[in-house]
């Protein structure tokens, strides 16, 4: 069944516009309304986040010293006991003193931020970053 679709419209000053427009352009998007719709997903997928009610999908990147003491085996460990939310896990050498892991986890939302904020309290742990992002189940 398809969807039925809405038009209206909006009122910007001509600076912000250009400047949207710009930016979508550089972006590879072709025309306003998908650009806007892209906007709006993200809102909308950004209170799933605030909400915490429903399923997301986080990627935990991290740098970590591959000297750092037991570190390796805290990491194994961890990922063991928290085996009903990462979902996989990829392990890279990035070269003789650094490694960089990249973890992907499906949970609520605060408890794919603690296993990140617990990874960064590891010692050796040098840089990490999460992103979340929604399951695709409720998106519009």
């Amino acid at each position: 069944m398809k969807e039925k679709v809405i038009r209206f419209g909006i009122s910007l000053n001509d600076k912000l516009l250009s400047s949207f427009d710009k930016t979508i352009s550089s972006e590879g998007y072709t025309n306003r309304s998908e650009a806007i719709r892209d906007l709006i997903r993200e809102k909308l997928i950004s209170k799933e986040w605030i909400k915490g009610k429903r399923e997301v999908v986080g990627v935990i990147t991290f740098v970590y010293s591959h000297h750092a003491r037991e570190l390796d085996s805290h990491l194994i460990n961890f990922q063991h006991h928290n085996y009903k939310l990462i979902i996989s896990s990829t392990h890279i050498h990035l070269n003789e003193e650094n490694c960089l892991e990249v973890i992907i986890s499906r949970g609520k939302p605060q408890e794919i931020q603690k296993i990140a904020d617990l990874i960064k309290s590891f010692r050796g742990v040098k840089h990490i970053t999460l992103s979340m992002t929604t399951t695709g189940e409720n998106i519009l």
